[in-house]
């Protein structure tokens, strides 16, 4: 989906070594010595910083059992290296001079220079990426070219929505306009002026890992090949995806949108040499069609007159629509105060006596469709009239004469249906997978290309094959020291104690008006409780939500609720569990976890039952066990630590994600969380902080805070001091970090910013101390997928694969720990950027596969190693706690940028002392 299709190497994302060093030092003359700081703050040089860049791989793991593969990636071969691509800018606009805006405008511009000049282009190919650079293979003519083309009707064509109607004053006006001159022509003047040259050797010399920035680019013009491919069949573009006016591809979540299924491509440099990377890909589109049945849809009312119109008209803008009966293709800039029977405008007419002279008169919109145009109108006489005009020169048309245009992305958020009807409708099984990419390969027909004939680059259709192995799953301990093996990625707590259960004392539940069985519910949770070890008193009391204060904000429900908890109990409770009356989405569930956590320091676990079973009361109880600082089960290598490496030194994990709002919401502060490791030697416990900072922002800026000569209020030294306590007072001398959601043009910003902050805030701690460091990055936004050959099934959990489609240098590796139980299974790609520990390849994938099975809150292997998953936990819940802080007011005042400068970003409240080193976020 279009947020998480995030283009991980998109166009230009320079992933080499080469791209982010420093331009070499100025050379000293020899009569000169350098200032020195003063001896006191420093006693030797001052020594130039050293960059940073990802480690190269050390040779490949050897452990588990051998499998053979298919992937998703189709070798490309390429004769030509030894041309060069040619990079040319170009400038088009009116013939007045102004730039042109409009997205598909320049496509169909530069296709009529190609047409119309040919000769004057020596008969060259283009490739055009649409806004202001063009490539092509081999030189033009001449260095600087200049030309003029006119474009007739430039209206409709399907990716050309941003150049607006003349907005003339009247619809008639525009009548007679169409009248006089049958096409509405433009006149365009084109520059095309060389930039630089691109060796195709680049290519070359990526595929043997000797990246550079030139590689990136040659790179980049193979994909913008691809991209122009896709335009010329009037595809949607959306970075490296294409999507076809196909409605067979079109699946209906709700609210007007669908989901639209297309193809993501891109080429790779890898271990086996040049591969296209094609992958099922899907956007979000609004509902094509008359506008009256999408807004109908998308607000969920029963007819039109029912409607919002403030919203609607927010909805609208900038949407594209064909009117009838012309045929015409407009951009809606508002709806009309008025209803279309009201709303009037001056319409020009012949003088009856005078032909030369108009008569101006007055009339409605409604009157002019169906008594001057003869144009029947069954419902629009009521509603509001569109407007595609200017603000100052309107042109309205009744609402029922206005259909929208195919493929208009719909660039919200999605609500938590819509989303999960998605996921539902857009799974696939891999062997459905695998015939819907050979297929796509097929029609693609990328060997009829001109460009890509040029560069003499053929394209496989076949799946690259490739080696696999399938590690065994770790062997995990419960209670009464028992051991037991997951099988297939998965395992039960039936019969079975948890290996560090809690006892439950001072507890009371809380009932927002959820429909509920209560007694009957704490019953079983005391009885399923007491199978698996957790002892449960008695609740103190169950206390039930004031029927008047159920229509109060969700703020003054808690504080209400809060009220009379106080009112009752004897003392703070340990625990509370919360009835929520919605699934999911409650706005009550903010408020409460920060009145619990901030401010109260109670653990608290929300529920919303519906089907109560065994298996619910189980998941509800790990979840609490955690919370209240026991464990559900241990690594038995954690048990007798002998974890390779980790056990041997005092060794922190670390899990680092940002998360920031989402793509409509460009105002709401990103949120940073880091979750760390405690009580050494174990890698099952953890803690989170959590932080807010400028929306957007990927990079964490408050690992390291200082505040004063002696204070540092960052993130990082809360994580060590609570290392410290838990782990019998050591320091950690190994500090492994795993990173979430970093593309690959990040990871130098990783190494050197981030890290940066990480090893001061150790300093700042103790001068002396120097412990030493991994890094490595998970990606879960990429699109490289395995089948089993001749299989139905996903890969088993487990697989791991380090060859021939990972990076040509870098040290990568692809591992699905889980069983991919719905659709197609996606890998995770780990990236190790730094090993000062010195891990050998098995024991690092071990490690990071065994992470994969510590995750409290559920029985099975997750995809991710969990440091990372609670991290996104922790973020999204504290998250919430921002949420019903009010967020209509001004954009500014959520951080950004205003005409008066940054605007600081508001700060999540601490969580009180008693609950800041549990698992609250289980």
């Amino acid at each position: 989906m279009d947020s998480s299709e995030a283009d991980i190497d998109g166009a230009g994302n320079g992933n080499g070594a080469q791209e982010t060093l420093p331009p070499p030092p100025p050379v000293i003359p020899p009569d000169i010595i350098p200032v020195r700081a003063g001896p006191e703050q420093c006693p030797e040089p001052v020594k130039k910083k050293v960059v940073r860049v990802p480690i190269a791989r050390r040779g490949p793991g050897s452990k588990g059992q051998k499998t053979n593969l298919l992937t998703n990636h189709f070798k490309v071969s390429v004769t030509n290296v030894e041309g060069h691509f040619f990079h040319y800018s170009v400038s088009v606009t009116y013939e007045d001079g102004r730039p042109v805006d409009g997205k598909g405008v320049g496509r169909k511009v530069i296709d009529r220079v190609q047409e119309t000049y040919d000769s004057e282009l020596a008969g060259k190919d283009f490739a055009y990426d649409g806004e202001k650079s063009l490539f092509t293979v081999g030189p033009l003519p001449r260095n600087k070219l200049e030309f003029t083309v006119v474009l007739e009707d430039v209206q409709s064509n399907r990716n050309n929505g941003n150049c607006s109607p003349d907005g003339y004053g009247s619809p008639n006006e525009s009548d007679k306009k169409r009248m006089r001159r049958p096409y509405r022509s433009k006149t365009f003047k084109v520059e095309i002026s060389f930039a630089t040259k691109i060796p195709m050797q680049a290519i070359g010399n990526a595929l043997r890992g000797q990246e550079s920035e030139n590689s990136q680019e040659a790179l980049r013009v193979l994909d913008i090949i691809l991209r122009q491919h896709a335009a010329k069949q009037g595809c949607l573009l959306v970075r490296q995806s294409f999507f076809h006016n196909d409605p067979r591809s079109f699946a209906d979540v709700g609210g007007g949108v669908l989901g639209c299924r297309g193809f993501h491509s891109s080429f790779r440099t890898t271990q086996g040499g040049l591969s296209l990377n094609i992958d099922v890909s899907t956007t979000m589109i609004i509902q094509p069609g008359p506008v009256v049945d999408f807004l109908i849809a998308n607000q969920n009312v029963r007819d039109p007159f029912s409607l919002d119109w403030s919203k609607a008209k927010r909805t609208l803008k900038n949407l594209r629509v064909k009117t009838s009966p012309a045929n015409m293709e407009y951009k809606i800039t508002g709806l009309s105060e008025k209803p279309c029977k009201e709303q009037t405008f001056t319409l020009k007419q012949r003088n009856a006596n005078n032909l030369d002279g108009e008569d101006e008169v007055e009339v409605t919109v409604y009157d002019y469709f169906v008594n001057h145009r003869h144009i029947e109108l069954r419902y629009s006489g009521d509603l509001p009239c569109i407007n595609v005009g200017k603000p100052k020169r309107p042109t309205y048309f009744p609402l029922e004469l206005c259909s929208l245009v195919s493929l208009q992305r719909y660039t919200k958020a999605l609500s938590t249906l819509q989303r999960s009807s998605l996921v539902e409708k857009s799974r696939q099984k891999p062997n459905e997978r695998m015939k819907i990419l050979s297929d796509a390969l097929k029609n693609n027909n990328y060997g009829s290309e001109p460009m890509l004939r040029s560069c003499g680059i053929s394209i496989n259709t076949n799946f690259t094959q490739v080696e696999g192995r399938v590690l065994p799953a770790p062997r995990l301990k419960v209670g009464n020291g028992e051991d037991f093996f997951p099988r297939n990625g998965r395992w039960n707590f039936n019969n079975k104690k948890l290996v560090q259960p809690t006892k439950i004392g001072r507890w009371a539940v809380v009932n927002f008006s959820a429909r509920c069985d209560i007694q009957g519910l704490v019953r079983d949770l005391i009885k399923c409780g007491e199978l698996k070890g957790i002892l449960i008193d008695p609740p103190f009391d169950v206390f039930q939500e004031n029927g008047q204060n159920r229509r109060a904000p969700p703020v003054v429900r808690v504080e209400k609720m809060f009220d009379e908890i106080q009112s009752k109990l004897p003392g703070a409770p340990e625990f509370l569990l919360c009835l929520l009356p919605e699934r999911k989405n409650s706005d009550l569930y903010g408020p409460w976890k920060r009145k619990n956590l901030a401010e109260f320091g109670i653990v608290t676990q929300c529920i919303a039952p519906t089907r109560v079973n065994d298996q619910y009361l189980t998941n509800v109880l790990l979840k609490i066990n955690a919370k209240l600082g026991g464990l559900n089960s241990l690594l038995a290598v954690e048990h007798t630590p002998s974890i390779p490496v980790v056990s041997k030194a005092p060794t922190i994990i670390l899990g680092m994600d940002v998360s920031h709002g989402s793509p409509g919401q460009s105002d709401v502060p990103s949120i940073a969380a880091v979750v760390s490791s405690r009580q050494w030697p174990l890698i099952s416990k953890y803690r989170a902080s959590v932080r807010t900072q400028s929306p957007k922002v990927e990079m964490i800026d408050s690992l390291f805070k200082r505040v004063s000569e002696t204070e540092d209020d960052g993130i990082i030294r809360e994580l060590l001091l609570d290392f410290y306590m838990s782990s019998g007072k050591r320091k950690p001398d190994q500090i492994i970090i795993f990173r979430d959601g970093v593309s690959e043009s990040q990871f130098n910003q990783v190494l050197n910013i981030e890290l940066d902050q990480i090893i001061e805030a150790c300093k700042f701690l103790d001068e002396k101390w120097d412990p030493k460091f991994v890094v490595i990055v998970a990606q879960k936004n990429h699109h490289t997928k395995f089948f089993q050959a001749g299989c139905p099934d996903n890969v088993l959990p487990g697989t791991i694969i380090d060859n021939k489609v990972c990076h040509p240098r870098n040290n990568d590796f692809y591992l699905c720990a889980h069983a991919g139980m719905i659709g197609t299974t996606r890998p995770t790609h780990y990236h190790v950027l730094l090993d000062d520990v010195g891990f050998s390849a098995d024991d690092l994938q071990e490690l990071v596969h065994s992470l994969s099975y510590v995750y409290q809150r559920s029985t099975t292997a997750i995809s991710v190693v969990a440091p990372i998953c609670y991290a996104h936990l922790a973020a999204s819940q504290m998250g919430q706690f921002m949420k019903f802080e009010d967020m209509s007011e001004t954009s500014s005042s959520h951080g950004g940028v205003t005409s008066a400068g940054a605007v600081p970003v508001p700060q999540l409240p601490r969580l009180d002392e008693k609950v800041c080193n549990s698992m609250f976020f289980c």
